[in-house]
């Protein structure tokens, strides 16, 4: 068992760290413009589906990258509306290849059928899949939002590049928020399609089995080595200063994995317990949300040895200190 200082207690090189990084400031002044298609770069247009709610914000972002043969990123859910706005933004050029970042269904379902209309390949990191096996007994609370029937055409790796009609995509493999989710560089531009990822609106859930937080700070970390422009996440608006806005959520995320150790250290034993006092000041629409996150960074601290817990870590598992 570990017994020395822990890091993200307050000393150590990430007490070094926060002390040149803040949390993130969340941005979400954003305006949807359902319907329409905007310009969010030179030949990029986003499309944000009518799907409004408290996971998805304003809605979800489909982009459409190019001038004369296109790339769409994301096609989104199935969504008639959505549809019709997509068809008009892509007005009738033919589009090549289709890129899905992760396999929820606000973001993959219309590949199907904008395949079907287009011809176009479908690239993904791979079906959907979980981040672990599930335990003996364990119920996945996400399995109605994931995208169970879908498989891309090709199954792209990590760095593997795409050349289109006048852009060129390289796939960044990003697993966190879900096991295959991947982002995708619009190289030469600074541009990264960050799906949910990284996103400036809030941070993402990462809920197991399908996500990992060791994953996810995993991912960050390869992201921060990255000199990119900005980001053109899943939901909201652009990432600006990506590296710098990065290197705060990865600070914000230890800062939170601090309070839920801490919450472990005073006695708290059940996850809904430390979630009312993490929580407090959170829409109680988001606490489901919320626990999964909670339980993901139990997750990290048992498999560190931490945190302890009778058997495989579970939302209603109970926690002790290590």
């Amino acid at each position: 068992m570990y017994k020395g200082p822990r890091q993200g207690a307050g000393s150590g090189p990430l007490r070094e760290l926060e002390s040149f990084v803040t949390e993130p400031e969340f941005d979400k002044a954003f305006e949807p413009a359902h319907g329409q298609a905007v310009p969010v770069a030179p030949d990029v247009l986003r499309v944000t589906a009518p799907n409004s709610g408290p996971l998805t914000f304003h809605g979800t972002n489909s982009y459409v990258v190019g001038r004369d043969t296109l790339a769409v990123i994301d096609p989104g859910p199935e969504d008639e509306n959505h549809w019709r706005t997509l068809i008009a933004a892509i007005a009738g050029r033919p589009v090549s290849h289709i890129f899905v970042t992760h396999t929820h269904r606000d973001h993959s379902p219309l590949a199907a059928r904008l395949k079907a209309a287009t011809g176009a390949i479908v690239i993904a990191e791979g079906p959907h899949r979980a981040a672990r096996p599930l335990h003996v007994g364990e119920v996945n609370p996400l399995k109605e939002s994931s995208d169970m029937e879908f498989v891309p055409d090709v199954a792209s790796g990590h760095g593997e590049v795409t050349t289109g009609d006048g852009w060129a995509i390289e796939t960044l493999h990003t697993p966190g928020h879900t096991a295959n989710h991947a982002a995708f560089a619009l190289i030469g531009t600074g541009q990264v399609f960050s799906g949910d990822h990284v996103m400036a609106w809030a941070t993402s859930i990462i809920a197991p089995p399908d996500g990992a937080m060791s994953d996810f700070m995993a991912s960050l970390d390869m992201l921060a080595a990255r000199d990119d422009r900005s980001y053109l996440p899943g939901h909201g608006g652009p990432v600006k200063e990506p590296r710098q806005f990065v290197r705060a959520l990865k600070t914000h995320r230890r800062m939170r994995e601090r309070a839920v150790l801490g919450r472990v250290e005073k006695g708290d034993r059940l996850i809904a317990d430390m979630v009312k006092a993490i929580y407090r000041d959170t829409d109680p629409r988001l606490h489901g949300a919320a626990a999964l996150s909670v339980l993901a960074h139990l997750e990290d601290l048992v498999g560190r040895g931490e945190v302890i817990t009778d058997g495989p870590p579970a939302i209603d598992g109970e926690y002790r200190v290590a």
